[in-house]
């Protein structure tokens, strides 16, 4: 078998490893951030579990950190007093990005994880089974219940060849992005071999899983080896390493090659992780603004080679230089060794250990401005500024490109520094709070400040559906345009209500309020809605607004899983003609659906009539009976209420 067979088949509850079959795996660890974690613990609560039954979960404090007023310290305040009465550890503001940390000092390989955010993958990086999901399935796996999932084909991805001079694992994930597309790994796990992986540290691994997300892909991951041994040993975890390699016969519903030594510096153009070209192209570029950090590129040795890069040097003027390491302990290093003056002596602004940028969280570019980035999406407007246009790199080359003033191919700045692994990172796990012990769960007072309202949960699914079509939406689609996610938005992500109303503004300004006037209805979209963050919001705000369905040519994975979780029914056009015949304000009808949701489980379609047009349409909604009796009670907390009654 290969290597996520292998850790499918050790934690699996139910259902057969057949590619496209619904499984239900049993899950070892958990994470939230404090962007999803309010809403997943709100969840959890709702349940009456009064302990979680995981391995081990923790909750982060690294997205809301932009405190101008009491709403993201209130929130924070909720999730340090309901982790600690749920047996949940708490991270810190200040102690770092959620899969950063989860990295460094708790992931382990062999163990499932699964995360409130998207880029929960970046684990795989260790050869953990990573999983981005909504925050109800992992509400409910932190409650002891199996995920639930559509068994993914396996692809390998053979590395072949050694990187060149100033070619970076940025580059191996963009290449990548440019063979396979932003939908290319859907229903996949990208699974790396081949000679070339020795070469690569868990750093560098960890930027390709992490950025896998951006394939739509239900994870990636890595051999554990004895790289990975090193790394854990160096983090006092070495007790906790298992080797994990595929075996000589393993089979692999795909395979691509990437060839290391083939590869150049990349850059990923506006407005798509996979709009790829060589750096050497387009180089020459004036350049504004340049931003090093987030979950996929802000280790020490990054941090290291860009302090390296800028030793002695001056940031160009003009150029906005601000750096986020990735967790305490990357700051604390650095801080120590020089690094962090050296980057500061070179004219950069050093932001805490979080985010940041990468979510739109500060830092927004100014008009019309050009951003380099090494973060991993550079969605239109997801940095704050609509005008803005966003490129993704290595910190190499974002370093380089920020002393020149121009986007620059690094391989024409001279010699690469030399950045070694260390052989014992600094620990100092301090800002990690532990649970109450389980004799004083009853004893904590869970703090619930003003902003944090109840969200909105669906009732059981009628025998008819009717409704207006209130918008029609182009492909590619995100959870950004769905529910945008920047600074002014951030602190009302416990209050669901009030960010209803800013609910698909960015395609239409007026949808909150034709929504609310029409009590509701559907929504029209293109190929691949609902790409991006795992944003549950993205689900939430249209469940506000009375939305009954979407109509899609194709759906992301994890936000179809979001909208069967609130009820609302993913359905995917089977002739993509009937998306183009269909306009805004058609009257449409869903007669029977519960019986037809039946039917659907045989794997037959549903019928929607167009009362507008006079035409039924045909589409399809591929369910398992359990997601069958989930969208008949109207949600995942429903049916999991009455599977506990």
């Amino acid at each position: 078998m290969n290597i996520a067979r292998k850790i499918i088949e050790s934690h699996l509850v139910s259902g057969k490893m057949i590619a496209g079959s619904e499984i239900s795996i049993r899950i070892d660890q958990t994470l939230t951030q404090d962007s999803t974690g309010t809403m997943a613990y709100l969840q959890f609560e709702a349940m009456g579990i009064p302990q979680v039954k995981t391995k081990k979960s923790v909750a982060y404090i690294d997205h809301n950190m932009l405190q101008a007023g009491f709403e993201n310290a209130d929130d924070h305040k909720y999730i340090q007093t309901v982790t600690s009465k749920h047996g949940i550890y708490f991270s810190r503001p200040g102690n770092g990005i959620c899969h950063q940390v989860q990295l460094e000092r708790f992931g382990a390989p062999g163990m499932t994880l699964l995360g409130s955010d998207s880029h929960t993958p970046t684990g795989g990086g260790i050869g953990m089974l990573a999983i981005g999901a909504g925050g109800l399935d992992v509400a409910v796996a932190m409650g002891g219940g199996p995920y639930y999932l559509i068994m993914p084909k396996i692809c390998k991805v053979n590395l072949v060849g050694k990187l060149g001079p100033w070619v970076t694992a940025k580059d191996i994930i963009l290449a990548v992005l440019r063979k396979m597309t932003v939908k290319g790994g859907v229903g996949k796990i990208m699974e790396y071999g081949g000679p070339g992986v020795a070469s690569l540290s868990v750093p560098q691994r960890a930027t390709i899983t992490n950025m896998g997300a951006e394939l739509g892909a239900t994870t990636s991951i890595f051999p554990s080896d004895e790289v990975t041994r090193a790394f854990l040993k160096a983090q006092g975890r070495e007790e906790q390493w298992v080797e994990l390699k595929a075996d000589a016969d393993a089979e692999y519903d795909e395979e691509i090659t990437i060839d290391l030594s083939e590869l150049e510096p990349l850059v990923a153009q506006p407005h798509s992780p996979d709009n790829v070209t060589e750096i050497s192209k387009i180089a020459g570029l004036k350049v504004d603004q340049v931003a090093i950090g987030s979950c996929t590129n802000a280790s020490y040795a990054d941090m290291m080679t860009v302090a390296a890069i800028l030793k002695g040097k001056t940031v160009a003027p003009g150029v906005s230089l601000v750096i986020a390491p990735g967790s305490k302990q990357v700051l604390n290093m650095i801080a120590k060794n020089g690094a962090l003056a050296d980057m500061v002596n070179a004219g950069a602004r050093v932001l805490e250990s979080a985010c940041g940028p990468c979510i739109g969280m500060g830092q927004a570019p100014a008009t019309d401005a050009i951003s380099l980035r090494t973060f991993n999406r550079n969605f239109e407007g997801r940095s704050g500024t609509w005008s803005a246009k966003v490129y993704l790199l290595s910190p190499e080359a974002a370093a380089v490109s920020a002393i020149k003033g121009v986007l620059t191919d690094p391989r024409e700045y001279g010699e690469v520094p030399t950045v070694t692994m260390p052989e014992a990172f600094e620990i100092n796990d301090n800002m990690v709070i532990a649970p109450a012990p389980v004799e004083d769960y009853d004893k904590v007072e869970v703090v619930r400040g003003p902003n944090i309202k109840p969200f909105p949960v669906n009732t059981e699914l009628p025998q008819e559906l009717t409704g207006k079509a209130l918008i029609k939406v182009v492909d590619n689609i995100t959870t950004d345009h769905i529910m945008p996610s920047n600074a002014k938005l951030l602190p009302y992500r416990s209050n669901v209500p009030y960010l209803a109303e800013y609910c698909l503004t960015p395609c239409d300004p007026g949808f909150p309020a034709r929504a609310k006037e029409a009590g509701g209805g559907f929504i029209i979209a293109g190929a691949n809605y609902g790409q991006g963050s795992s944003r549950e919001h993205a689900a939430l705000a249209p469940l506000q607004l009375g939305i009954k369905g979407v109509l899609a040519k194709s759906f992301a994975r994890i936000h179809m899983a979001n909208l069967m979780n609130n009820g609302i029914l993913p359905l995917a056009f089977v002739n993509e003609a009937d998306y183009d015949a269909m306009d805004q304000e058609d009257i449409l009808t869903l007669k029977n659906i519960r019986e037809q949701l039946e039917q659907a489980v045989d794997g037959k379609n549903i019928i929607v009539t167009n009362e507008t047009k006079g035409k039924e349409i045909e589409v399809t909604l591929p369910l398992s009976e359990r997601q069958k009796d989930i969208l008949l009670a109207g949600g995942l907390l429903n049916y999991t209420k009455k599977q506990n009654q």
